[in-house]
């Protein structure tokens, strides 16, 4: 009898730099030539490994889960967190391709974060969610290199930013408790003064990820202080002791969570945990913007990381795939699916690698007003924005392997499991939203951002009228755009009119418009650049579908309308 058995052929990775056109046409775009020209033979070897060998420690680490060993064989207290050998894999090969280093290093000046991110965007979706700790190290390493100076604070950071595995450390970002997640308003971990700089501090931090750094950042009110945010201080807390034990800290347990398995999450209990005051007391929330600033971009290139990964397994399996007497990507109504998909990948990754830029030019010096707004107001927009569209992203990706992807052993449905705490950590949707609110909010912070972004619309308007462009229809477009931002220009400036329950009704729709016009004005700009520079690029065929009436849809959400939404949800 022949054997009619029928095996499925499996997607495929191919080189995550080389394979992913738009992170190389952005490089190519905001890089000098020469710098780019100098990084890339590193971009290609780390796409390659980051679809070989870090994949494989990768995929280990997610079936080694760490493992919580709260007493040794005597039954002495150890609460030693085991991870295996893949996940230390992981934090060797973080040193070696300068993960953080690079950042700091910044060889390449105000490049130097682009650089960095797009690096950290192809090591993400293999790394079993080692960006995590990297996130918390790179995150404590700029707030310790404002305190340079300081033995504790060089010491850290040396550590922080190291290319030596044997010396390289990552940091824990100890902020949340029982009483809340991102109002860290009601911290009821104590601090109490031991002389100088030095503190003890008793409390539960129950949710603390990286759980097996050297180090940690955490909030505690120094006793006596005020309550609420205003009485919190930040703290440097080394979690083991010069002799090897931890430092006055107990591991109640690992939690057990949706994803990130591979990720060592822990609820601890501080007690007497020598600690050292960073920056003045009563200012922790500030200076904990610092590292917010960083550790949500990094939740941002993490999310386009986990859609580009997405992606191109379906790419991949579409060429492979027959239903229906055709492949797949022989289906129109596939291929729709999957070009809807690749647009929503493409907005968030233009809004992710201009942060990264602008965090770069910020670090060196070079930023203007303009530009240091945009950072602060775009930070939280970025992640909110990005963190849902890896959701939406990642589960219609699954969807299209059919029943292959919801079988754990293809390795996809890990994929949409782990998608989901995107949106949870660093600052939840509605509270990201409000954020964004708060910016505008500062004297003319809203006048300010719209004329920014008005300048930069009249430019694109100006060199429509050049040669070539008005021809290929990027008039048009630029004239849709700007169709757009007025109508979110108009409800930013009137909308202070209306109270402060109608602007935070609007907080979330408001941040969603903002990052679809702001996207879109990236990639005319880009675009702009690229019929000259790439002109066999198919630019219209991208511009027709992102630059299009509608992207401004902020809710105007007056009395009616909340008192509906009141009796809905009562």
């Amino acid at each position: 009898m022949a054997d009619t058995d029928f095996f499925q052929s499996p997607p495929e990775l191919s080189n995550s730099y080389s394979s992913d056109q738009w992170l190389r046409l952005f490089l190519k775009w905001q890089m000098p030539r020469e710098i780019l020209a100098n990084i890339e033979p590193d971009l290609e070897n780390f796409g390659r490994r980051a679809v070989e060998d870090i994949l494989q420690w990768g995929r280990q680490a997610e079936a080694q889960p760490p493992v919580h060993r709260p007493f040794d064989a005597w039954g002495h207290r150890v609460d030693e967190i085991e991870v295996s050998l893949a996940w230390q894999q992981l934090h060797r090969v973080s040193a070696e391709e300068g993960l953080i280093a690079i950042g700091y290093e910044r060889r390449q000046q105000e490049h130097s974060r682009l650089y960095q991110f797009a690096k950290l965007h192809m090591f993400h979706p293999s790394s079993a969610f080692y960006s995590c700790p990297l996130a918390m190290a790179d995150g404590a390493a700029r707030i310790l290199e404002k305190h340079r100076g300081h033995p504790v604070a060089d010491r850290a950071f040396a550590h922080l930013t190291s290319r030596d595995p044997q010396q390289f450390w990552t940091s824990g970002q100890w902020m949340t408790e029982k009483t809340g997640g991102s109002d860290v308003s009601g911290t009821l971990t104590s601090a109490r003064p031991l002389g100088g700089d030095r503190y003890a501090l008793s409390g539960v931090k129950w949710f603390s990820s990286s759980t097996t750094s050297e180090m940690a950042l955490g909030l505690a009110r120094i006793e006596g202080a005020a309550e609420g945010s205003r009485g919190l201080s930040l703290f440097y807390i080394p979690v083991r002791l010069e002799g090897g034990g931890l430092n006055g800290i107990r591991v109640e347990r690992l939690k057990d969570k949706m994803g990130t398995k591979a990720l060592p999450t822990a609820e601890l209990r501080l007690q007497d945990t020598q600690a050292h005051l960073l920056g003045q007391e009563g200012q922790g929330v500030k200076s904990i913007a610092t590292m917010l600033n960083i550790t949500r971009l990094y939740n941002s290139v993490s999310s386009t990381g986990q859609m580009r990964r997405a992606l191109a397994l379906v790419e991949s399996y579409s060429e492979k795939r027959k239903a229906f007497g055709r492949r797949l990507i022989d289906h129109v109504l596939h291929r729709e699916t999957l070009a809807g998909e690749k647009l929503n990948y493409l907005r968030s990754l233009l809004l992710t690698l201009n942060l990264a830029h602008l965090l770069g030019k910020e670090e060196v010096g070079v930023a203007s007003l303009s530009d240091q707004l945009l950072l602060r107001a775009l930070t939280p927009v970025t992640k909110l924005y990005t963190a849902k569209r890896a959701v939406s992203v990642v589960s219609e990706m699954l969807e299209c392997f059919g029943g292959a992807g919801y079988v754990e052993d293809t390795h996809i449905p890990v994929l949409l499991r782990d998608a989901q705490v995107f949106s949870i950590w660093e600052g939840a949707t509605n509270v990201l939203s409000l954020d964004l609110i708060r910016v505008l909010g500062k004297a003319d912070a809203a006048k300010e951002l719209l004329q920014s972004l008005a300048q930069r619309l009249k430019e694109l308007e100006s060199q429509a009228q050049g040669q070539g462009g008005a021809t290929h229809g990027f008039s048009e477009l630029v004239n849709t755009l700007n169709c757009e931002f007025m109508a979110l220009e108009n409800f930013i400036l009137s909308a202070t009119q209306e109270g402060e329950e109608f602007v935070q009704a609007s907080a979330r729709s408001l941040a969603f418009s903002l990052a679809e016009i702001y996207s879109s004005l990236l990639f005319l700009e880009m675009m702009h650049w690229g019929e000259r520079a790439e002109p066999n690029f198919p630019w219209m065929s991208y511009g027709r579908r992102l630059v299009v009436r509608g992207l401004c849809q902020v809710i105007c959400p007056g009395p009616e309308h909340r008192a509906d939404s009141q009796n809905i949800v009562s």
